[in-house]
């Protein structure tokens, strides 16, 4: 995940502060020095990492830190509350017009930085918002760009409008406003080329579009991966074209993050959303203070309550809490569980929003190890995933011959789930039988009683 390597040289550097009973202006600096060593490493401009240390050394060395009970608790406030600056303190959203008007959205970007792809998850975030988005297809320099397109706005059930590859772009764009007005569309996505270099016939076309049609936001969209390049990318574009906005796609890899810290301050450009994996729903609003947060490995609950609010179904909790009144817990619930999990971004993605699980040593979170448990699973019959004790001896040898597991596998899975009913039933009468208190994600934590099936 990006950050990582960033996190945990801060989180060790603040360990050493956390350790002294007071701190000197000595101590400050030998910290700051190591800070910005993990800034630069982690490609953080130069000039933006020079600013920021100075910011923090200014208000780290007063007296109010020094004599402070807590020091080392206080430069790591500072050093959060300065992060958040850096990347623009308030979160910025997306400006759309009334639900009566359009709203135009251009894309724009370097060829590969994954803007297609944005588009069509934009366009599933805003059609959940009551909005009823238009993908067009102008990249007409690469017809995969525009059949991809078509096939992703199927898939998050949103209008697209192509029209091949023989006209030009400014007049695909136009057109898409007429199908628009009449088909009742309140925001017009439009997907520009790409190309693998900035060029002038790119950035020619892209202020026709803009001079052309009654943009409400024109978005960049960057490959966090390819760091200090994407600020450089950023501010080129900026001075040819009137950003809005930028977009950092590729989040969930092993970037070292530094895009995400220099954009907003090298280019004035707010972050609006960041990709966090190839799903179309894989798109967080990006919020600076809980990006902070994340990187001083403090967690980020918000972000984490948002997704489950977001995949949160009512009915399925009600038939989960009486459920386990009656612990009746089966494989069909521990399969829902397991794909409301997966809704979420994945265990390891739950656990990195926990505070303080950014500081665990030797421990790795494997999101497909689950994959042998859902196998065992799907062999069985629909009546043995709704009754386990219907699972005996031989059934148990079916069952990992067709999942391709060794039977003892078998055997611990059914036993976590015997486990787990015994579980509910001592919590069922710690709750008097009332069942007043609703549980959500895995109930009593992990099946088998708290530990992962993996």
């Amino acid at each position: 995940m990006a950050f990582d390597s960033l996190s945990e040289k801060l989180q060790n550097v603040f360990k050493n502060l956390r350790n002294k009973g007071r701190l000197t202006e000595e101590d400050v600096k030998v910290a700051l020095k190591e800070v910005k060593m993990a800034l630069l490493e982690a490609d953080v401009n130069f000039k933006v990492v020079k600013t920021f240390i100075s910011s923090v050394q200014e208000r780290a060395v007063g007296q109010d830190v020094m004599n402070s009970l807590t020091p080392g608790q206080m430069v790591i406030k500072i050093v959060n509350e300065e992060l958040v600056k850096l990347m623009g303190e308030e979160q910025v959203e997306l400006k759309l017009l009334n639900s009566n008007q359009i709203t135009v959205i251009m894309m724009c970007g370097l060829q590969g930085a994954g803007k297609t792809t944005t588009a069509a998850k934009i366009a599933g975030q805003l059609k959940a918002k009551g909005r009823k988005p238009l993908l067009v297809a102008c990249d007409v320099y690469r017809p995969a760009a525009i059949e991809q397109l078509k096939i992703n706005a199927e898939k998050q059930g949103v209008d697209s409008f192509s029209m091949g590859t023989n006209i030009s772009p400014v007049n695909i764009a136009k057109a898409g406003m007429e199908y628009a007005a009449k088909n009742g569309n309140n925001v017009v996505i439009i997907d520009t080329a790409g190309r693998l270099h900035i060029d002038e016939a790119m950035m020619k076309e892209l202020v026709q579009i803009a001079n052309e049609l009654p943009i409400t936001n024109t978005l960049l969209t960057v490959d966090a991966m390819t760091g200090q390049d994407a600020v450089n990318v950023a501010q080129t574009f900026h001075e040819k074209l009137p950003l809005t906005g930028v977009i950092l796609t590729k989040m969930d890899s092993d970037t070292r993050g530094g895009a995400a810290l220099s954009i907003r301050s090298v280019t004035g450009l707010p972050i609006l959303y960041v990709g966090m994996g190839e799903k179309l729903s894989d798109l967080e609003p990006f919020y600076p203070d809980r990006m902070a947060s994340r990187i001083l490995g403090m967690g980020d609950i918000l972000t984490l309550i948002d997704k489950a609010q977001a995949d949160f179904d009512e009915e399925k909790a009600k038939e989960m809490t009486r459920k386990m009144k009656k612990a009746e817990f089966n494989f069909n619930d521990l399969l829902d569980q397991y794909h409301q999990m997966q809704k979420m971004g994945g265990l390891s993605s739950i656990m990195s929003m926990m505070p303080g699980m950014g500081q665990l040593k030797g421990v790795e979170i494997d999101d497909d190890a689950f994959k042998g448990v859902e196998a065992i699973i799907y062999s069985m019959t629909p009546a043995e995933r709704e009754n386990p004790s219907l699972i005996n001896p031989s059934r148990k040898r079916r069952i990992a011959n067709g999942a391709g597991v060794d039977i003892s596998e078998v055997n611990r899975l059914v036993k976590q789930i015997e486990g787990q009913k015994k579980m509910m039933k001592q919590l069922s009468g710690m709750m008097g039988g009332k069942g007043k208190r609703r549980f959500g994600g895995f109930p009593g934590g992990m099946p088998g009683g708290g530990r992962f099936p993996f």
